[in-house]
């Protein structure tokens, strides 16, 4: 029964009805009364104060007047005619009435377009009423399309301190259209309040809300939706970001306690010899970020428990070497490794690198990848099933059913996200340990804290914040279009110094004629002013086939191409170090992650690099600020940070936020760090004591995750 009131159909409220009610669950997802008291305010108006119409401007986001009507014109299709004396007005001829309005500062035009009859009847000439909208300009004056009216009454001052913010909701077209106006929002708000806030129960522990300082839910909810003051408005907003923010901390750390007590790993005590050997003949020196990585790795895989982390470094951090050296813990150990990649570039760069490294250990390894031959797999597959390869580098051939492991005891996942959930799920399944695999999932995408505690919120996290000495920072230039003939002398004067070019095009759309057109043409202008055979450019895109893709890869890899012109095919994994030169065309395009990681494409090698950011001379205000911030820093976790403000966590490419454990209704990931970072602290306090919620005084948190929206898939597994 207590519950009757939130389960609602929300057509039962007053002014709601079927039609309405309909709309309402296909545009904003909300059938219930409770579902309607958790779809929150995106900002508020203030109803308190008036603007005079000799002071309202097109610019002014909403106003308020308080105004007389002086007349009311009819207009039809072709005329224009006052309100008829006498006889009925015929509405269906009339296409719009115009409400000449004034305060004695000056006259304004209220236009409306539909409910014409009812306003022409509603208003009479002559009365005082309170108008509310949008000031718009037309023909040089300022008027109101389809504003609120409110009568003016005596009450009106009092009223005006009980209600004088109001809140805006989330609205679309078809919501405007269907008549569900903010007035209407906030009068079904009122009528769900009446009717359901009785119904929900306190949802967090007495001795929480007392230590965190939280008001009561009621309190809460109802000034979220009508706030007696600014500050009952803030201390509600802090309580349900909390409350939304907690639970999903505590959902995730709950699943990551119960698995580090239950979940057996394969114990690794030791570091062998392979590891040893390759320690001692590195080319240079590991910086201190990736030392205190390596003791992290090394700490979870002799604990006994299973590891589970996630290792962040940015573009050319030293994140492969890391992977080798825990490779080598394993097969020091007796087991093999799998270094999984999503694309077969990246798999064999990787192949590369890690043969250099296993050179002096004496350890087998191998590649296999969707384009490995037949006679090539057979032997491989041979290998890992008697144990003879210990490590092998693939794409996602590695999960095919034929691929048998001997004794698979570390998998290594490099760009996570680009793995679907079922894929990773196999590779898991083919441990014959009797315990799951370690697991390391590495990314280059800079990952903001805040994001990366809600998508990996039950993996350890693991930062390599420091590049390797020798790596020089890359001077980021932006330039237009008047700039392009300074450009190609640069160009020129580098390669002459024996340096490499990339120049990258926008493929937005893999179906984009225009994209394809502008690289097309791109291409052929580079071709006319780097004539060959002085100069050779390469071309990469989407379209060619895999063979030609990797012979022009290729060609620029090994030297026998000056310029690469490609789309952002590249963005992930190609390592020239001789290439000197990043030329990202469109740059205005471009999400900030991604001009990040095309940048790091360059100053891979010892000289002095540059990356040139071309963009037309027009840009909105977002992507002027992006191409700000890249030529202001090269710090990839501060630009993932600016990045989250300025687009908000759901676009951040390479992160899914669409795969967010549990939606926010009212926290932002974005704008909430400080907030998460409290109501994390608070579900680990929690979790230390209590693990499994067991205690009387959880018992309100054990109900609550057991809701269908906390019942979150277990990121850590992988799967």
């Amino acid at each position: 029964m207590a519950q009757n009131g939130l389960d609602m159909d929300i057509q039962f409220l007053p002014g709601v009805g079927p039609k309405r009610s309909a709309l309402l669950k296909k545009e904003l997802s909300v059938g219930t009364v409770g579902e309607l008291l958790r779809l929150y305010p995106f900002r508020y108006i203030d109803r308190s104060s008036y603007v005079r119409i000799a002071d309202a401007r097109p610019d002014m986001a909403y106003i308020q007047l308080k105004a007389k009507v002086i007349r009311i014109d009819l207009h039809g299709n072709s005329s224009v005619a006052d309100a008829p004396a006498d006889g009925p007005v015929r509405f269906n001829t009339v296409k719009r009435i115009s409400v000449w309005v004034s305060d004695g500062s000056g006259e304004m035009e209220m236009v409306f377009f539909k409910g014409i009859k009812w306003m022409y009847e509603k208003l009479k000439p002559g009365q005082e009423y309170i108008f509310f909208g949008k000031p718009t300009g037309f023909n040089g004056r300022v008027n109101i399309v389809h504003p609120e009216i409110d009568p003016q009454t005596g009450q009106d001052s009092n009223q005006g301190a009980v209600t004088s913010m109001t809140g805006v909701y989330p609205s679309t077209e078809k919501l405007k259209n269907g008549g569900v106006t903010t007035k209407v929002m906030n009068r079904l708000l009122e009528a769900a309040l009446n009717k359901g806030l009785e119904y929900i129960e306190e949802s967090l522990p007495e001795y929480v809300i007392r230590q965190y300082g939280l008001v009561p839910i009621h309190f809460a909810l109802r000034n979220i939706h009508f706030p007696k003051d600014m500050q009952s408005l803030e201390k509600s907003r802090y309580r349900l970001k909390f409350e939304e923010l907690f639970y999903l901390q505590l959902s995730l750390l709950k699943q990551k306690y119960i698995r580090s007590r239950a979940e057996q790993g394969i114990p690794m005590p030791k570091v062998g010899d392979a590891f040893n050997r390759c320690y001692e003949a590195l080319p240079f020196p590991l910086t201190g970020a990736q030392k205190r990585v390596i003791k992290e790795i090394r700490d979870d895989m002799k604990s006994g428990h299973q590891m589970n982390r996630l290792l962040q470094g940015d573009v050319g951090s030293g994140k492969t070497m890391v992977a080798v050296l825990t490779a080598l813990i394993a097969i020091g150990n007796g087991y093999q490794t799998c270094i999984m990649a999503p694309t077969e570039v990246l798999a064999q760069q990787h192949f590369r690198n890690i043969q250099k490294f296993l050179e002096p250990t004496g350890v087998r390894s191998a590649l296999l990848t969707g384009s490995s031959k037949t006679a090539e797999r057979r032997e491989i597959h041979a290998g890992l099933e008697d144990g003879s390869i210990g490590v092998i580098v693939g794409t996602h051939a590695l999960i095919e059913d034929n691929v048998i492991f001997r004794n698979l005891g570390l998998a290594i996942i490099d760009e996570q996200h680009r793995f679907g959930v079922e894929q990773r799920s196999k590779l898991w399944r083919k441990s014959t340990c009797g315990a799951p695999p370690h697991v390391l999932v590495m990314t280059a995408t800079p990952i903001p804290r805040t994001l990366a505690m809600t998508l990996y919120g039950d993996l350890d996290v693991s930062v390599i914040d420091e590049l390797p000495p020798g790596r020089k920072p890359v001077q980021t230039i932006h330039a237009t279009e008047g700039k392009r003939p300074a450009l190609y002398r640069f160009m020129k004067e580098q390669i002459a110094a024996g340096r490499q070019v990339f120049v990258v095009y926008p493929l937005i759309n893999e179906t984009e004629k225009l994209d394809y057109q502008s690289l097309e043409a791109g291409a052929e202008d580079i071709m006319q002013k780097f004539p060959f055979p002085q100069y050779k450019t390469a071309v990469v895109h989407g379209k060619q086939l895999n063979d030609v893709k990797k012979f022009n890869m290729d060609a620029f890899a090994a030297g026998r191409a000056d310029i690469l012109v490609a789309t952002s095919v590249i963005e992930v994994g190609v390592d020239v170090p001789n290439a000197s030169v990043m030329v990202i065309e469109s740059a205005e395009r471009f999400g900030l992650s991604q001009l990040h990681q095309l940048r790091g494409r360059v100053g891979r090698g010892s000289e002095k690099s540059f990356c040139v950011l071309m963009t037309g001379q027009k840009m909105s205000k977002e992507s002027r600020r992006r191409i700000e911030l890249m030529c202001a820093t090269e710090n990839g976790f501060e630009l993932a940070e600016e990045d989250m403000k300025m687009r908000g966590p759901g676009d951040l490419e390479g992160t899914q936020q669409s795969g967010l454990p549990i939606s926010l209704n009212i926290a932002s990931l974005a704008k909430d760090g400080l907030i998460l970072n409290a109501a994390r602290s608070a579900a680990e306090a929690i979790l230390s004591e209590d693990p499994i919620l067991h205690d009387n005084r959880n018992l309100i948190l054990r109900k609550e995750l057991t809701k269908d929206k906390y019942q979150v898939r277990d990121y850590s597994k992988i799967s």
